[in-house]
């Protein structure tokens, strides 16, 4: 006998005092969030920096401007 095979067939518990939630509300709860804000901008800059350092060191003798 498995450890959950006295539940594994069981229905579903419905709650006399709460509606169904919308399955709106529901995906919303598993929806992605910005836990390292700024991180993005953090990597696309050192990208700009490091093409930038790339373009001098292969021409030297051209001007760059700043980005």
């Amino acid at each position: 006998m498995g450890k959950y095979d006295d539940i594994i067939n069981l229905k579903r518990p419905i709650s006399k005092n709460h509606a169904p939630m919308p399955m709106e509300n529901r995906a919303a709860q598993f929806m992605p969030f910005a836990a390292l804000t700024g991180y993005d901008d953090k990597i696309s800059d050192a990208g700009k920096t490091f093409e930038e350092n790339i373009l001098k060191a292969e021409h030297p003798e051209e001007e760059f401007p700043e980005c």
